[in-house]
């Protein structure tokens, strides 16, 4: 079978989400993906937790198919051995401190003049230039800055998202960027420079509200789970404790929602609601009418009347139930892959393919690959030996 990026070599100074993130979408297209991480403990997320036999959960997700290759890069000799490694491959991605890269000798100017078809990632909280370039940047620190906070909680309280929201966006902008870069090198024979930032991917990803707030407009309000300016749109509890969250488009839904779920096809033109700008200035009103009737029944019942009326409409699922989704048991979406402690469950990546199948290789254990590695750039048992006793693997 072929993959997309069979044949394609990326080398990762990784850490954390962000990179890890992206590295591993590029492993599932097949390429082959070297982390580079420090001897010892290797990358700092392996200890965020122990929820997967032991191991970290960021760090199970984000790390599978690769190849771990252990290297003090403050060492001379770690740094030649990472040299030699990227005379062969086609994608350099980091997320190093800001300009750590660059003083090692690791950035594009310096790289491209050697390897003209190498790929350059630098994957950053600000970006490599701007005032905000040297500032330390984490995921919930992104979500504050780039004002996703400001939009998401309760008029209360703001809250930040439930994952690492932040990093994913700029994960997935270095995936796409990567693939862009290589088809771009396809035509021209030369590699390029790609900087993510952090806070422009999740800006980017904030233009709803930004444009919703245009030219000194109020900004939307934050609603909890509800949307922040239709309604019925959100969270409501059923009878039985469960939650159901439902979403209405138009006046044409809301009439079949009075009709078949609420049971009161007065309802629809009741001066209060017979709009969906009247619905949202009346939100509490209607949110006791709505509670009042879904207090009479299960979560099943309420669901069942919503899939009468075609309404949509989801069950609020927690981990557990995201576990036994019969959705993706359906499709298959769950596969096993190997790990340090054993095998663990792992989701196919999104987007089935009738071209080939994802890989689906272990989790590596820090250090799993160095060896092999440094035998395949033609070093001596004796060399390796060597670098092993002065701490540089």
């Amino acid at each position: 079978m072929t993959r997309p990026l069979d044949g394609i070599t990326v080398v990762s100074l990784e850490h954390a989400i962000a990179a890890p993130f992206c590295t591993r979408q590029l492993a599932d297209l097949g390429a082959r993906v070297i982390k580079v991480e420090r001897p010892g403990a290797g990358d700092f997320a392996r200890a965020y937790d122990t929820r997967v036999k032991g191991q970290a959960s960021h760090f199970v997700w984000t790390n599978r198919s690769k190849e771990s290759l252990t290297l003090d890069l403050k060492q001379p000799q770690a740094l030649d051995a990472l040299r030699q490694l990227l005379e062969k491959a086609d994608v350099l991605v980091q997320n190093l401190a800001p300009g750590a890269a660059a003083r090692m000798g690791l950035g594009y100017e310096a790289l491209s003049k050697v390897h003209p078809r190498l790929i350059v990632c630098d994957i950053s909280g600000y970006g490599d230039d701007g005032p905000y370039r040297d500032k330390k940047a984490y995921d919930l620190l992104i979500q504050s800055e780039a004002g996703f906070l400001s939009v998401t909680g309760t008029p209360e309280a703001p809250s930040k998202a439930g994952n690492s929201v932040a990093d994913i966006a700029a994960g997935m902008y270095a995936y796409t960027s990567i693939l862009s870069a290589l088809l771009l090198r396809g035509k021209t024979g030369q590699g390029s420079h790609i900087d993510v930032s952090m806070l422009e991917s999740l800006a980017e990803w904030m233009n709803y509200p930004l444009y919703y707030a245009y030219d000194g407009a109020p900004p939307p309000p934050r609603t909890a789970a509800s949307h922040a300016s239709i309604y019925p749109y959100g969270p409501f509890e059923a009878g039985d404790g469960g939650t159901v969250m439902l979403g209405l488009q138009n006046e044409r839904e809301w009439k079949v929602f009075c009709e078949v779920v609420m049971q009161d096809a007065t309802l629809a033109t009741d001066p209060r609601f017979d709009a969906n700008a009247k619905r949202n200035e009346n939100r509490a009103a209607l949110k006791a009418l709505i509670q009042a009737a879904f207090g009479q029944l299960s979560t099943g019942q309420v669901v069942a009347r919503l899939d009468e009326a075609q309404i949509a409409n989801a069950r609020m699922n927690d981990m557990a139930g995201l576990w036994a989704h019969p959705q993706l048991q359906a499709r298959g979406r769950w596969q096993t892959v190997g790990s340090p402690a054993g095998d663990i469950p792992a989701l196919l990546p999104p987007g089935r393919s009738n071209a080939f199948d994802y890989r689906m290789d272990p989790v590596p254990a820090v250090g799993q690959h160095t060896e092999a590695i440094l035998r395949e750039l033609g070093l001596s048992e004796a060399s390796i030996a060597a670098l092993g006793a002065a701490g540089a693997i």
